[in-house]
């Protein structure tokens, strides 16, 4: 218990300066986000335009620092973000980022979970029977395409599956003459628009859970308590499971987590490539219009997701190996 909490106290404080470097890095910027917004708005300014935009992003100057700190803090945790200027006129950043979340969690969320389970037991058992087929083919041929930027590989499947062969849609996460909903054809739609992006990334990121699994697998292997499990005559896949991958792993959970924190922020050269209109896609658009209310909120987003991910690492990493908890 009291690990959990000094866990959660970390986070806390963690948090804490992540919301104050988000509050304090636009403040400190050169120009003004105002003065971007109205400038890349083309038609006649209302006098009193300059003003209001200031007091919408939190920049009255004749507002006491701290009054805008805790201003800003209250509006983070009521979810009043702010107006974009990237969308329609009026779209709460809320309700921007919220749209875009599911497409980005069911895309690049899944594909970061099937990477990380199929990466690891192809691991496991290339370790396990090291030196033999499956050991001497998969692993060589996942690195080498772990290599291959991840938005090539996009395009020449765009080429071939959607260009050539128009076997796959490539644009778009569905198709807009649809109406959406709850139903077949809305939903295999959606999953047919995500099979190149998707397979896309789960191709070019499993070689690394591969790779890392099988490493971890080998050492584990050459300790003393797998010894004593052989030697007392104990079943082959209980000593690859139970005495083995279940401590191989341990060191990979950390990355995991931070790979699932860092879905929020969406594979953003993927849904660029495939007009993908995830939270990558989003903040790509948002930094190339200086949309600043729509780039804080996603870099917050991230933060508090990674921040988050490596909590729950953090305690289940306690719980699977009870050692950590007293060394800390």
């Amino acid at each position: 218990m009291r690990f959990v909490l000094r866990r959660i106290g970390f986070f806390v404080v963690t948090l804490w300066v992540a919301l104050t470097l988000n509050f304090a890095l636009p403040r400190l910027m050169p120009g003004n986000p105002a003065q971007v917004a109205i400038a890349n708005h083309r038609g006649v300014i209302p006098p009193g335009a300059l003003k209001a935009l200031e007091a919408q992003f939190g920049l009255d100057n004749h507002q006491n620092i701290v009054l805008q700190y805790l201003k800003y803090l209250v509006d983070v945790v009521t979810g009043k973000w702010g107006v974009s200027l990237t969308t329609q006129p009026g779209n709460s950043v809320a309700h921007v980022v919220l749209g875009a979340l599911p497409w980005t969690v069911g895309l690049v969320g899944v594909t970061t979970v099937l990477a990380f389970i199929l990466g690891t037991g192809i691991g496991i058992v290339s370790a396990w029977r090291r030196g033999g087929p499956l050991d001497s083919i998969l692993p060589p041929l996942f690195v080498i395409i772990t290599v291959v930027p991840y938005f090539f590989l996009g395009l020449v499947l765009i080429l071939i599956f959607g260009v050539k062969l128009h076997w796959l849609p490539y644009f778009f996460t569905y198709n807009y003459t649809l109406t959406p909903g709850f139903n077949w054809t809305f939903i295999g739609n959606v999953l047919e628009h995500a099979i190149l992006p998707g397979f896309t990334l789960l191709i070019t990121t499993i070689g690394t859970w591969i790779l890392t699994m099988r490493n971890n697998m080998i050492t584990t292997l050459a300790e003393d308590y797998v010894r004593m499990a052989r030697a007392k005559g104990l079943p082959g896949w209980r000593i690859m499971l139970d005495y083995t991958a279940r401590n191989a792993i341990l060191p990979n959970l950390t990355g995991f987590a931070m790979s699932l924190g860092f879905v929020v922020g969406g594979a953003i050269l993927i849904e660029e490539v495939f007009n993908y209109q995830g939270l990558g896609w989003l903040l790509l658009q948002a930094v190339n219009n200086d949309d600043y209310p729509l780039e804080q909120a996603l870099f917050l987003l991230i933060t508090v997701a990674v921040l988050v991910a490596i909590l729950l690492s953090d305690i289940a990493t306690a719980v699977l190996d009870p050692r950590t908890r007293g060394s800390r």
